[in-house]
Protein backbone atom coordinates (compact mmCIF):
# COMPACT_ATOMS: atom_id res chain seq x y z
CA UNK A 1 0.00 0.00 0.00
CA UNK A 2 1.31 3.47 -0.79
CA UNK A 3 0.42 7.07 -0.32
CA UNK A 4 -1.54 7.00 -3.59
CA UNK A 5 -4.08 4.51 -2.27
CA UNK A 6 -7.67 5.63 -1.64
CA UNK A 7 -8.28 7.38 1.64
CA UNK A 8 -9.61 5.39 4.55
CA UNK A 9 -13.22 6.14 5.55
CA UNK A 10 -13.47 9.00 8.07
CA UNK A 11 -14.35 8.41 11.72
CA UNK A 12 -17.40 10.05 13.21
CA UNK A 13 -18.90 10.71 16.64
CA UNK A 14 -17.10 10.62 19.97
CA UNK A 15 -14.45 8.23 18.65
CA UNK A 16 -13.07 11.01 16.45
CA UNK A 17 -11.56 12.71 19.54
CA UNK A 18 -9.42 9.69 20.45
CA UNK A 19 -6.36 8.24 18.79
CA UNK A 20 -7.04 6.96 15.29
CA UNK A 21 -6.33 3.23 15.21
CA UNK A 22 -7.15 2.78 11.53
CA UNK A 23 -3.48 2.34 10.52
CA UNK A 24 -3.51 -0.86 12.61
CA UNK A 25 -6.73 -2.17 11.06
CA UNK A 26 -6.10 -0.94 7.51
CA UNK A 27 -2.62 -2.42 7.17
CA UNK A 28 -1.77 -5.68 8.98
CA UNK A 29 1.87 -5.18 7.92
CA UNK A 30 1.98 -1.78 9.64
CA UNK A 31 0.27 -3.27 12.73
CA UNK A 32 2.89 -6.01 13.04
CA UNK A 33 5.71 -3.53 12.52
CA UNK A 34 4.28 -1.11 15.11
CA UNK A 35 3.77 -3.81 17.74
CA UNK A 36 7.25 -5.18 17.13
CA UNK A 37 8.81 -1.72 17.24
CA UNK A 38 7.01 -0.85 20.49
CA UNK A 39 8.12 -4.02 22.28
CA UNK A 40 11.66 -3.77 20.92
CA UNK A 41 11.79 -0.07 21.87
CA UNK A 42 10.78 -0.92 25.43
CA UNK A 43 13.49 -3.57 25.54
CA UNK A 44 16.00 -1.07 24.16
CA UNK A 45 15.22 1.31 27.00
CA UNK A 46 15.88 -1.52 29.47
CA UNK A 47 19.36 -1.97 28.02
CA UNK A 48 20.14 1.76 27.82
CA UNK A 49 19.34 2.26 31.51
CA UNK A 50 20.92 -1.03 32.57
CA UNK A 51 24.19 -0.16 30.82
CA UNK A 52 24.30 3.22 32.58
CA UNK A 53 23.73 1.55 35.96
CA UNK A 54 26.25 -1.16 35.09
CA UNK A 55 28.98 1.34 34.15
CA UNK A 56 28.35 3.32 37.33
CA UNK A 57 28.58 0.16 39.42
CA UNK A 58 31.91 -0.75 37.84
CA UNK A 59 33.43 2.76 37.90
CA UNK A 60 31.52 4.74 40.56
CA UNK A 61 31.88 7.66 38.12
CA UNK A 62 29.02 9.81 36.80
CA UNK A 63 31.46 11.17 34.20
CA UNK A 64 31.95 7.66 32.82
CA UNK A 65 28.16 7.26 32.59
CA UNK A 66 27.78 10.55 30.73
CA UNK A 67 30.49 9.51 28.26
CA UNK A 68 28.34 6.60 27.04
CA UNK A 69 26.13 9.02 25.11
CA UNK A 70 29.10 11.08 23.95
CA UNK A 71 30.94 8.01 22.66
CA UNK A 72 27.92 6.90 20.66
CA UNK A 73 27.07 10.28 19.11
CA UNK A 74 29.34 10.33 16.05
CA UNK A 75 28.84 6.63 15.16
CA UNK A 76 25.07 7.08 15.51
CA UNK A 77 25.06 10.15 13.25
CA UNK A 78 27.32 8.49 10.66
CA UNK A 79 25.27 5.29 10.68
CA UNK A 80 22.02 7.23 10.39
CA UNK A 81 23.29 9.18 7.38
CA UNK A 82 24.68 6.08 5.66
CA UNK A 83 21.65 4.01 6.64
CA UNK A 84 19.40 6.57 4.97
CA UNK A 85 21.45 6.22 1.78
CA UNK A 86 21.13 2.42 1.98
CA UNK A 87 17.37 2.73 2.45
CA UNK A 88 17.18 4.82 -0.73
CA UNK A 89 19.23 2.34 -2.77
CA UNK A 90 18.21 -1.17 -1.70
CA UNK A 91 15.23 -3.17 -0.48
CA UNK A 92 14.27 -1.43 2.76
CA UNK A 93 13.04 -4.61 4.39
CA UNK A 94 16.48 -6.18 3.92
CA UNK A 95 18.32 -3.07 5.16
CA UNK A 96 16.18 -2.90 8.30
CA UNK A 97 16.53 -6.63 8.98
CA UNK A 98 20.32 -6.57 8.67
CA UNK A 99 20.58 -3.55 10.99
CA UNK A 100 18.22 -5.25 13.46
CA UNK A 101 20.45 -8.34 13.41
CA UNK A 102 23.42 -6.18 14.48
CA UNK A 103 21.35 -4.69 17.30
CA UNK A 104 20.21 -8.16 18.38
CA UNK A 105 23.74 -9.59 18.39
CA UNK A 106 25.19 -6.66 20.34
CA UNK A 107 22.48 -7.00 23.01
CA UNK A 108 22.89 -10.78 23.13
CA UNK A 109 26.63 -10.30 23.72
CA UNK A 110 25.85 -7.98 26.62
CA UNK A 111 23.68 -10.72 28.12
CA UNK A 112 26.37 -13.38 27.59
CA UNK A 113 29.04 -11.22 29.21
CA UNK A 114 26.77 -10.50 32.17
CA UNK A 115 25.86 -14.17 32.65
CA UNK A 116 29.52 -15.24 32.52
CA UNK A 117 30.78 -12.38 34.70
CA UNK A 118 33.19 -11.19 31.98
CA UNK A 119 31.70 -7.74 31.48
CA UNK A 120 34.10 -4.79 31.47
CA UNK A 121 33.63 -1.06 31.00
CA UNK A 122 35.29 -1.28 27.57
CA UNK A 123 32.85 -3.98 26.43
CA UNK A 124 29.86 -2.05 27.74
CA UNK A 125 30.98 1.07 25.86
CA UNK A 126 31.78 -0.76 22.64
CA UNK A 127 28.54 -2.72 22.48
CA UNK A 128 26.48 0.35 23.40
CA UNK A 129 28.06 2.27 20.50
CA UNK A 130 27.34 -0.58 18.07
CA UNK A 131 23.78 -0.85 19.38
CA UNK A 132 22.99 2.85 18.98
CA UNK A 133 24.54 2.98 15.50
CA UNK A 134 22.54 0.00 14.25
CA UNK A 135 19.38 1.40 15.82
CA UNK A 136 19.79 4.66 13.91
CA UNK A 137 19.81 2.68 10.64
CA UNK A 138 16.66 0.84 11.69
CA UNK A 139 14.92 4.13 12.54
CA UNK A 140 15.86 5.81 9.26
CA UNK A 141 14.67 2.82 7.27
CA UNK A 142 11.40 2.31 9.16
CA UNK A 143 10.48 5.95 8.62
CA UNK A 144 10.91 5.46 4.87
CA UNK A 145 8.85 2.25 5.00
CA UNK A 146 5.74 3.61 6.75
CA UNK A 147 4.29 5.68 3.84
CA UNK A 148 4.41 2.54 1.66
CA UNK A 149 2.19 0.61 4.07
CA UNK A 150 -0.74 2.97 4.73
CA UNK A 151 -2.78 5.63 2.85
CA UNK A 152 -1.40 9.17 3.00
CA UNK A 153 -4.37 10.48 5.01
CA UNK A 154 -3.50 8.03 7.82
CA UNK A 155 0.11 9.23 8.20
CA UNK A 156 -0.82 11.60 11.10
CA UNK A 157 -2.48 8.68 12.89
CA UNK A 158 0.62 6.54 12.34
CA UNK A 159 2.78 9.32 13.79
CA UNK A 160 0.45 9.55 16.81
CA UNK A 161 0.86 5.81 17.37
CA UNK A 162 4.62 6.40 17.32
CA UNK A 163 4.02 8.96 20.08
CA UNK A 164 2.36 6.22 22.13
CA UNK A 165 5.41 4.02 21.53
CA UNK A 166 7.79 6.73 22.71
CA UNK A 167 5.60 7.50 25.73
CA UNK A 168 5.55 3.85 26.79
CA UNK A 169 9.31 3.56 26.27
CA UNK A 170 10.19 6.65 28.30
CA UNK A 171 7.61 6.20 31.07
CA UNK A 172 7.88 2.46 31.62
CA UNK A 173 11.38 1.59 30.36
CA UNK A 174 13.62 3.35 32.91
CA UNK A 175 11.43 2.40 35.88
CA UNK A 176 11.19 -1.23 34.78
CA UNK A 177 14.94 -1.36 34.15
CA UNK A 178 15.67 -0.06 37.64
CA UNK A 179 13.40 -2.66 39.21
CA UNK A 180 14.78 -5.53 37.11
CA UNK A 181 18.40 -4.63 37.82
CA UNK A 182 17.67 -4.37 41.54
CA UNK A 183 15.63 -7.58 41.75
CA UNK A 184 17.01 -9.88 39.03
CA UNK A 185 20.35 -8.39 37.98
CA UNK A 186 21.94 -7.19 34.76
CA UNK A 187 21.99 -10.54 32.97
CA UNK A 188 18.22 -11.02 33.20
CA UNK A 189 17.62 -7.40 32.15
CA UNK A 190 19.73 -7.74 29.00
CA UNK A 191 18.15 -11.13 28.30
CA UNK A 192 14.66 -9.65 28.45
CA UNK A 193 15.70 -7.09 25.83
CA UNK A 194 16.94 -9.94 23.63
CA UNK A 195 13.54 -11.62 23.98
CA UNK A 196 11.60 -8.44 23.22
CA UNK A 197 13.85 -7.75 20.22
CA UNK A 198 12.51 -10.86 18.48
CA UNK A 199 9.16 -9.09 18.06
CA UNK A 200 10.82 -6.53 15.75
CA UNK A 201 12.13 -9.37 13.56
CA UNK A 202 8.60 -10.72 13.23
CA UNK A 203 7.34 -7.30 12.16
CA UNK A 204 10.13 -6.77 9.64
CA UNK A 205 10.23 -10.33 8.30
CA UNK A 206 6.53 -10.24 7.37
CA UNK A 207 6.95 -7.11 5.22
CA UNK A 208 6.95 -7.36 1.43
CA UNK A 209 10.01 -6.30 -0.54
CA UNK A 210 10.14 -2.49 -0.55
CA UNK A 211 12.59 -1.12 -3.09
CA UNK A 212 12.69 2.68 -3.42
CA UNK A 213 10.42 4.17 -6.08
CA UNK A 214 12.12 6.59 -8.48
CA UNK A 215 15.73 7.30 -9.39
CA UNK A 216 18.16 5.29 -7.30
CA UNK A 217 21.59 6.69 -6.38
CA UNK A 218 24.29 4.36 -5.06
CA UNK A 219 25.28 5.02 -1.43
CA UNK A 220 28.21 7.37 -1.14
CA UNK A 221 29.20 10.99 -1.26
CA UNK A 222 27.12 11.75 -4.37
CA UNK A 223 24.03 10.23 -2.73
CA UNK A 224 24.56 12.44 0.32
CA UNK A 225 25.02 15.51 -1.86
CA UNK A 226 21.85 14.61 -3.71
CA UNK A 227 19.97 14.63 -0.41
CA UNK A 228 21.45 17.98 0.61
CA UNK A 229 20.55 19.48 -2.79
CA UNK A 230 16.98 18.30 -2.36
CA UNK A 231 16.83 19.85 1.11
CA UNK A 232 17.94 23.18 -0.35
CA UNK A 233 14.99 23.01 -2.76
CA UNK A 234 12.54 21.99 -0.02
CA UNK A 235 11.84 25.11 2.09
CA UNK A 236 9.05 23.53 4.14
CA UNK A 237 11.13 20.51 5.17
CA UNK A 238 14.18 22.68 5.78
CA UNK A 239 12.28 25.10 8.00
CA UNK A 240 10.78 22.35 10.14
CA UNK A 241 14.31 21.06 10.77
CA UNK A 242 15.42 24.55 11.82
CA UNK A 243 12.41 25.03 14.10
CA UNK A 244 13.05 21.67 15.75
CA UNK A 245 16.71 22.55 16.35
CA UNK A 246 15.64 25.83 17.99
CA UNK A 247 13.16 24.06 20.27
CA UNK A 248 15.66 21.41 21.32
CA UNK A 249 18.49 23.88 21.82
CA UNK A 250 16.67 26.45 23.94
CA UNK A 251 13.90 24.28 25.41
CA UNK A 252 15.67 21.23 26.86
CA UNK A 253 15.86 21.64 30.66
CA UNK A 254 16.28 17.89 31.34
CA UNK A 255 19.95 18.33 32.25
CA UNK A 256 18.85 20.63 35.10
CA UNK A 257 16.44 18.15 36.71
CA UNK A 258 18.96 16.52 39.11
CA UNK A 259 20.08 19.92 40.45
CA UNK A 260 16.48 21.12 40.68
CA UNK A 261 15.58 18.09 42.78
CA UNK A 262 18.68 18.39 44.92
CA UNK A 263 18.87 22.10 45.78
CA UNK A 264 15.82 24.03 44.53
CA UNK A 265 12.60 22.02 44.81
CA UNK A 266 13.86 19.19 47.01
CA UNK A 267 12.93 15.54 46.76
CA UNK A 268 16.19 14.47 45.14
CA UNK A 269 15.95 11.61 42.66
CA UNK A 270 12.20 11.29 43.17
CA UNK A 271 11.64 14.84 41.93
CA UNK A 272 13.96 14.17 38.99
CA UNK A 273 11.89 11.12 38.11
CA UNK A 274 8.59 13.00 38.42
CA UNK A 275 9.73 15.82 36.16
CA UNK A 276 11.11 13.39 33.58
CA UNK A 277 7.97 11.25 33.61
CA UNK A 278 5.75 14.34 33.28
CA UNK A 279 7.22 15.14 29.86
CA UNK A 280 6.65 11.57 28.66
CA UNK A 281 3.14 11.50 30.12
CA UNK A 282 2.23 14.65 28.21
CA UNK A 283 3.42 13.07 24.96
CA UNK A 284 1.58 9.83 25.70
CA UNK A 285 -1.78 11.40 26.52
CA UNK A 286 -1.60 13.87 23.63
CA UNK A 287 -1.31 10.82 21.36
CA UNK A 288 -4.30 9.17 23.03
CA UNK A 289 -6.41 12.24 22.23
CA UNK A 290 -4.86 12.94 18.83
CA UNK A 291 -7.95 12.27 16.71
CA UNK A 292 -8.50 15.90 15.67
CA UNK A 293 -4.85 16.29 14.61
CA UNK A 294 -5.36 14.08 11.58
CA UNK A 295 -8.05 16.42 10.24
CA UNK A 296 -5.79 19.50 10.19
CA UNK A 297 -4.73 20.50 6.67
CA UNK A 298 -2.47 23.47 7.54
CA UNK A 299 0.23 21.33 9.11
CA UNK A 300 2.93 24.00 8.78
CA UNK A 301 0.77 26.32 10.87
CA UNK A 302 0.20 23.42 13.25
CA UNK A 303 3.96 22.98 13.70
CA UNK A 304 4.37 26.70 14.39
CA UNK A 305 1.60 26.77 17.00
CA UNK A 306 2.77 23.55 18.66
CA UNK A 307 6.37 24.76 19.01
CA UNK A 308 5.16 28.12 20.32
CA UNK A 309 3.07 26.26 22.90
CA UNK A 310 6.20 24.29 23.74
CA UNK A 311 8.22 27.47 24.20
CA UNK A 312 5.48 28.99 26.36
CA UNK A 313 5.34 25.94 28.63
CA UNK A 314 9.15 25.88 28.99
CA UNK A 315 9.05 29.58 29.89
CA UNK A 316 6.38 28.86 32.51
CA UNK A 317 8.60 26.12 33.91
CA UNK A 318 11.30 28.78 34.29
CA UNK A 319 8.81 30.99 36.18
CA UNK A 320 8.06 28.10 38.56
CA UNK A 321 11.79 27.80 39.25
CA UNK A 322 12.05 31.56 39.71
CA UNK A 323 9.21 31.41 42.25
CA UNK A 324 11.13 28.71 44.12
CA UNK A 325 14.28 30.85 44.04
CA UNK A 326 12.34 33.75 45.55
CA UNK A 327 10.96 31.46 48.26
CA UNK A 328 7.32 31.44 47.09
CA UNK A 329 5.44 28.25 48.07
CA UNK A 330 8.78 26.78 49.15
CA UNK A 331 9.57 25.46 52.63
CA UNK A 332 12.56 26.86 54.46
CA UNK A 333 14.40 23.55 54.14
CA UNK A 334 14.56 21.56 50.91
CA UNK A 335 16.58 18.36 50.55
CA UNK A 336 15.99 14.74 49.59
CA UNK A 337 13.36 14.31 52.31
CA UNK A 338 11.84 17.82 52.32
CA UNK A 339 10.30 19.08 49.08
CA UNK A 340 8.28 21.99 47.72
CA UNK A 341 5.34 19.76 46.80
CA UNK A 342 3.12 22.51 45.33
CA UNK A 343 5.89 23.80 43.08
CA UNK A 344 6.83 20.29 42.00
CA UNK A 345 3.20 19.73 41.01
CA UNK A 346 3.12 22.99 39.03
CA UNK A 347 6.41 22.13 37.35
CA UNK A 348 5.10 18.68 36.40
CA UNK A 349 1.94 20.19 34.86
CA UNK A 350 3.78 22.67 32.64
CA UNK A 351 6.32 20.03 31.64
CA UNK A 352 3.47 17.68 30.71
CA UNK A 353 2.12 20.46 28.48
CA UNK A 354 5.57 20.80 26.91
CA UNK A 355 5.66 17.06 26.21
CA UNK A 356 2.20 17.21 24.64
CA UNK A 357 3.11 20.22 22.47
CA UNK A 358 6.37 18.59 21.36
CA UNK A 359 4.50 15.42 20.42
CA UNK A 360 1.91 17.33 18.39
CA UNK A 361 4.73 19.10 16.56
CA UNK A 362 6.42 15.72 15.95
CA UNK A 363 3.21 14.29 14.47
CA UNK A 364 2.92 17.15 11.99
CA UNK A 365 6.65 17.12 11.17
CA UNK A 366 6.69 13.37 10.58
CA UNK A 367 3.56 13.55 8.43
CA UNK A 368 4.94 16.41 6.34
CA UNK A 369 8.23 14.65 5.74
CA UNK A 370 6.64 11.33 4.82
CA UNK A 371 3.96 12.85 2.57
CA UNK A 372 5.89 15.64 0.83
CA UNK A 373 9.29 13.97 0.29
CA UNK A 374 9.57 11.64 -2.75
CA UNK A 375 9.94 7.97 -1.89
CA UNK A 376 13.45 7.73 -3.37
CA UNK A 377 14.64 10.52 -1.03
CA UNK A 378 12.92 9.58 2.26
CA UNK A 379 15.74 7.52 3.72
CA UNK A 380 18.37 10.23 3.22
CA UNK A 381 16.11 12.96 4.62
CA UNK A 382 15.41 10.82 7.67
CA UNK A 383 19.16 10.25 8.03
CA UNK A 384 19.73 14.01 8.03
CA UNK A 385 16.94 14.37 10.58
CA UNK A 386 18.76 11.92 12.86
CA UNK A 387 21.62 14.43 12.94
CA UNK A 388 19.10 17.04 14.13
CA UNK A 389 17.58 14.72 16.74
CA UNK A 390 20.97 13.52 18.00
CA UNK A 391 22.67 16.91 18.08
CA UNK A 392 19.89 19.21 19.24
CA UNK A 393 19.37 17.84 22.78
CA UNK A 394 23.13 17.73 23.40
CA UNK A 395 23.52 21.37 22.36
CA UNK A 396 20.49 22.10 24.54
CA UNK A 397 22.13 20.41 27.52
CA UNK A 398 25.23 22.53 26.96
CA UNK A 399 23.13 25.72 26.79
CA UNK A 400 21.14 24.88 29.90
CA UNK A 401 24.12 23.71 31.94
CA UNK A 402 26.34 26.64 31.03
CA UNK A 403 23.72 29.32 31.60
CA UNK A 404 22.55 27.75 34.87
CA UNK A 405 26.15 27.66 36.10
CA UNK A 406 26.76 31.29 35.17
CA UNK A 407 23.38 32.59 36.40
CA UNK A 408 20.69 30.46 38.07
CA UNK A 409 18.60 27.35 37.44
CA UNK A 410 15.54 29.35 36.36
CA UNK A 411 17.39 31.38 33.71
CA UNK A 412 17.82 28.78 30.90
CA UNK A 413 14.15 27.69 30.68
CA UNK A 414 12.70 31.18 31.11
CA UNK A 415 14.92 32.87 28.53
CA UNK A 416 14.89 29.77 26.34
CA UNK A 417 11.10 29.84 26.21
CA UNK A 418 11.11 33.52 25.28
CA UNK A 419 13.69 32.89 22.55
CA UNK A 420 11.64 30.03 21.10
CA UNK A 421 8.52 32.20 20.91
CA UNK A 422 10.38 35.08 19.28
CA UNK A 423 12.50 33.10 16.82
CA UNK A 424 9.74 30.75 15.67
CA UNK A 425 7.35 33.63 15.02
CA UNK A 426 10.01 35.57 13.11
CA UNK A 427 11.22 32.68 10.95
CA UNK A 428 7.73 31.54 9.98
CA UNK A 429 6.65 35.10 9.24
CA UNK A 430 9.36 35.31 6.58
CA UNK A 431 8.34 31.91 5.17
CA UNK A 432 4.64 32.32 4.28
CA UNK A 433 4.64 29.09 2.25
CA UNK A 434 5.22 27.17 5.45
CA UNK A 435 1.99 28.45 7.00
CA UNK A 436 0.18 27.75 3.73
CA UNK A 437 1.35 24.13 3.54
CA UNK A 438 -1.70 21.99 2.68
CA UNK A 439 -1.81 18.31 3.67
CA UNK A 440 -4.04 17.63 0.66
CA UNK A 441 -1.40 19.07 -1.67
CA UNK A 442 1.91 18.29 0.11
CA UNK A 443 4.91 20.15 -1.24
CA UNK A 444 8.37 19.97 0.32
Amino acid sequence: MSKTDPAAPPRRGARAAFIDLRPLTTSPAFARLWIGSTLAGLGGQLTVVAVMLHVFELTQSTFAVSMIAVAGLLPMVAAGLYGGMLADAFDRRTVALLAAVVTFVSTALLAVLAWTGLETVAWLFALSVVNSAANSIVMATKSAITPRLIPRDLLPAAAALQGVTVGVMVMAGPALAGVLVAVAGYAWTYSLDVLLMTSLFLGLWSLPKLRPEGEIVRPGLESFRDGVRFLRRAPNIRLQYILDILAMTFGQPVALFPAIGAVLLGGGAITTGILTAAVAAGAFFSSLFSGPIGRVRRQGLGIERAIQAYGLSIGLFGLVLLAATLGWLRPALVDETHAAVALIALAAVVLAVSGAADNVSAIYRSTMMQAAVPDAMRGRLQGIFIVVVAGGPRVGALYAGTLATLAALWVPPLFGGILILALVGTLVRFSPRFRQYDALDPRP
